[in-house]
């Protein structure tokens, strides 16, 4: 049997490569499984040998000890690979194709995913609705930031590229496929961006990057990202973006000198709980300041889509409500203009097929945008210590050294 190894969470601050277990038709125990998914037979499922796999702002939400994650957790939800072995109910995923794994598990037979609402799957989480690989409070899933991993539903989840020569020339456009280009495309869908929009997006992260690259791609006049990190602002500015430093003060100032206006007609929240004031307050945890911030620059009438990350559980929270994921929103600003708002996971597969042949007929070059950077498997802790730091790039790993350099 393959030898396995895998990018573990060890505690706040904490990551290291480990020896796993190398996956099996059966979910077994092991840190954060949920007990009624222990023994969960997995004959629909394929084993693939991981190709990329990426370091997510929301992984990295669990390192800082942010979350309720236990010590142990196999990491990683953002996957590509190429299936190795397939289920015995598998009927048309085959071995050797080259798949982009969507970070949301799913089931396919339930009302939920029946409806595309692929986030929040009925029946693969016995906590909540919805899961993912390598996550808080998921299921148990393992993650995807190892040498092999197990992919549930295989000829549902799996999303194979038609031809694996042309897809391993952009795979570091590709891996992207697997949550951050759908998810800040699903930002701005959901924000009601289209053609000749102006656009405000909160976070020049990867997901907010990867926002203004689905903006754009949507036909989007004014792209303006906002940050309080230079080096990320100048990745915004490289592909065309307008850019706000945060730190300068209230963002509808700045707009109005880009725009000659002080609101935009769509707002995009790719920052999540861990945000941070503006102006003189810039440097400290004010987790409502970006949902109340787009609520004031959003144009009446128009629409929030909020792909960042909010939580019920932070026990690193700025208080007691902040713990337990209350914000103190100026509700009352987004009822009165009549603001539209959409949260949670982004439905992968609502989107990932067309955003892959955009990708594969050059209509959009997201590996550029986000400043994709190969690192190997046990370059990954420095990965997590560099992303950490504010840099302004994402992290591809590539664990067995498959990725021309």
């Amino acid at each position: 049997m393959a030898e396995n190894r895998a990018v573990t969470y060890q505690g706040a601050g904490k990551v290291r490569v480990d020896e796993i277990p190398y996956p099996s038709w059966e979910l077994k125990d092991g840190p954060g499984v949920n007990p009624d998914n222990v023994g969960r037979p997995l004959h629909h499922g394929a084993i693939l040998k991981v190709v990329t796999t990426n370091i997510c702002g929301s992984d990295q939400h669990m390192v800082r000890g942010r979350t309720t994650a236990p010590e142990g957790l196999a990491l990683g939800h953002e996957i590509t690979g190429e299936v190795v072995e397939t289920g015995r109910d598998v009927e048309f995923i085959k071995v050797g194709d080259l798949c982009s794994v969507p970070f949301n598990i799913a089931c396919g037979r339930c009302r939920n995913c029946k409806e595309r609402k692929t986030g929040i799957c009925l029946n693969v989480n016995p906590d909540r609705p919805g899961s993912a690989y390598g996550y808080v409070d998921m299921g148990g899933w393992v993650g995807g930031q190892a040498e092999y991993v197990m992919v549930p539903y295989a000829d549902f989840n799996l999303l194979p590229f038609p031809d694996k020569d042309q897809a391993m020339s952009k795979i570091m456009d590709l891996t992207m496929l697997s949550d951050i280009f759908p998810t800040g495309f699903h930002g701005c869908v959901t924000a009601g961006v289209g053609v000749g929009s102006t656009v405000y997006i909160a976070g020049a992260g990867p997901v907010g990057l990867a926002a203004a690259a689905g903006a754009q791609l949507l036909g989007a006049a004014v792209v303006i990202v906002g940050d309080l990190v230079e080096d990320r602002l100048a990745q915004a500015r490289s592909f065309g973006c307008e850019t706000v430093d945060v730190s300068k003060g209230d963002p509808r100032d700045q707009i109005e000198e880009i725009l000659g206006v002080r609101e935009v007609d769509c707002g995009v929240d790719a920052v999540g709980f861990e945000a941070r004031g503006h102006g003189e307050g810039a440097q400290q945890e004010a987790p409502a300041t970006v949902l109340n911030s787009l609520m004031d620059l959003t144009a009446a009438g128009g629409a929030l889509g909020i792909p960042g990350l909010y939580v019920t559980g932070d026990p690193g929270g700025i208080d007691e409500a902040a713990k337990k994921g209350s914000l103190s929103l100026s509700l009352g600003t987004g009822w009165a203009k009549s603001l539209s708002f959409t949260t949670g996971q982004c439905p992968v597969m609502k989107y990932n097929r067309g955003l892959m042949m955009a990708i594969l007929h050059d209509r959009v070059q997201i590996a550029k945008a986000v400043n994709a950077t190969r690192i190997s498997l046990d370059e990954a802790p420095q990965g997590y210590a560099d992303f950490d730091s504010g840099a302004a790039k994402k992290y591809v790993i590539d664990p067995h050294g498959s990725v021309a350099a």
